[in-house]
């Protein structure tokens, strides 16, 4: 499959970049990846020129041009089904999208306080009892799939799938901020961050030249 152009932001920062880049790098795809740095005097213009909704990710494949994660995520596992990107049995599939979907609309506290900078190393920082709620009900989950649907592999479903791309960003930050986790959800957390193309944002991010205060604890 080719022709297919993904335009993300900064990698240190963007946990919606990182959704549909890793799954698309999962499926084995071929992209062309353009980054556009944040809070830049040109970044809205430039982001214009890619996306109508005026923000990234986007997903552009010939006249298709898809603006949101979890669209991505879907277009991507019909363009290449064989990667397997969700779940075969429709149980386990119904559960991995629901999963996605509450991670797509929820756990604001986490996402404000504990912004994505897969740079950094702040144990502790962020952790609110609205926090607290948001880091019981992930590992919860995490859990409960791995326990249910997680026998063919390290990831929440077995193997890889959508529902792992969703919940990523979430693994880099309770890297950031130290969360400790029990011995089940450490062992899913690893097995992400110890995926080839995590290890290639990582080193990505930590090549960026760009910083934005508001990111840094500034």
């Amino acid at each position: 499959m080719s022709g297919l152009i993904l335009v993300i932001a900064n990698k240190a920062y963007s946990s919606w970049s990182l959704r549909p880049w890793l799954a698309l790098k999962q499926a084995g795809a071929a992209f062309t990846e353009v980054v556009i740095p944040l809070r830049q005097p040109e970044t809205a213009a430039t982001i214009a020129r890619w996306s109508p909704a005026g923000r990234v990710p986007v997903l552009r494949h010939g006249d298709v041009v898809i603006w949101e994660s979890i669209a991505i995520l879907e277009y991507v596992a019909e363009l290449f089904p064989a990667a397997h990107l969700w779940p075969a049995d429709p149980a386990a599939r119904a559960h991995a999208r629901t999963l996605a979907a509450e991670m797509h609309s929820g756990f604001m506290p986490l996402r404000s306080s504990m912004n994505m900078n897969v740079r950094r190393h702040w144990p502790g920082r962020g952790r609110t009892p609205e926090v607290e709620q948001d880091i019981e009900r992930i590992t919860a989950m995490w859990r409960d799939c791995r326990a249910r649907f997680g026998a063919g592999g390290p990831f929440l479903f077995g193997s890889f799938t959508n529902a792992d791309a969703m919940y990523a960003p979430v693994v880099t930050r309770f890297k950031t901020y130290g969360v400790p986790l029990d011995g089940a959800c450490q062992a899913y957390a690893d097995a992400v961050l110890n995926l080839s193309a995590m290890r290639t944002w990582y080193a990505d991010a930590e090549s960026e030249p760009w910083t934005i205060a508001a990111f840094e604890g500034e």
